[in-house]
């Protein structure tokens, strides 16, 4: 089954590739970051990358916290339905934390936009953003992101993690849906 599954995606980024990258992800946010913060993933998509990020960035010295939070915007669609929704909250008391949000994917950035605005409420010491995959031309809402792993065009985009009508979340790579 895996191999159709992978006919219809076109490898942008290797498992391997993937993997070089989130290392030095990990280097970049613990030169800026230190030691003590708290990972914030947004669910479902970023699960795979907080999963290999958090190894990493324990290899590059830091010992940080997980929380998640889910939000919706997609449905079964390719494109968002330009509302978010939290699913799921955080339980966790932030205040006064330096917290690292990561994302799988900022796209029309409204989603990582929302979860921004959504942590500074909790009087954060400081936020950063990181992204696996930033998509810029396709922004409709103002954001920024901190730490980028790949910057892609126009294309939809799947594996690690990232779906399509819940599907592809389990491809080592990450693939252009065609």
């Amino acid at each position: 089954m895996a191999e159709i599954e992978q006919a219809d995606i076109a490898v942008l980024h290797s498992e391997a590739a993937v993997a070089e990258r989130v290392e030095a992800l990990a280097r970049e946010i613990v030169a800026d970051l230190g030691e003590d913060f708290v990972v914030v993933g947004l669910l479902k998509g970023a699960f795979v990358f907080v999963a290999d990020l958090m190894r990493a960035l324990h290899r590059a010295g830091a010992a940080p916290r997980v929380e998640f939070i889910r939000l919706s915007s997609y449905g079964l669609g390719k494109v968002s339905s330009g509302e978010v929704h939290v699913i799921g909250d955080i339980p966790m008391d932030l205040s006064g934390q330096t917290v690292l949000l990561v994302d799988d994917i900022v796209d029309t950035g409204r989603s990582v936009a929302y979860a921004q605005t959504l942590l500074r409420q909790r009087e954060l010491d400081r936020l950063k953003t990181c992204a696996l995959i930033d998509k810029p031309s396709r922004r409709e809402v103002e954001t920024t992101v901190d730490f980028v792993g790949f910057t892609v065009g126009d294309r939809f985009i799947a594996g690690y993690g990232i779906d399509y009508a819940e599907r592809y979340r389990a491809l080592p790579f990450i693939g252009a849906v065609d």
